[in-house]
């Protein structure tokens, strides 16, 4: 009986690559929770303050319906 391998052609994850992996991993949830915070901060900004970014109260009602991972 012959061992199986893994085929030559797909070499084996390095080891290296794991910590990129976790680097990658915590960069994307910094960023959603960085996302959720200014969608909460913009929740909070008056009418006034809107009218000066050029924003209307809908634009902000729909972008803080959006989730978090959304863009």
């Amino acid at each position: 009986m012959t061992a199986r391998t893994a085929p030559a052609s797909a070499p084996l994850p390095s080891r290296q690559s794991f910590p990129f992996v976790i680097w990658l991993r915590s960069r994307l949830l910094a960023r959603w929770y960085d996302r959720h915070l200014q969608r909460l901060d913009l929740a909070e900004i008056d009418d006034h303050l809107l009218r000066d970014l050029g924003l209307t109260p809908q634009d902000v009602r729909r972008e803080c319906a959006k989730s978090f991972w959304q863009a």
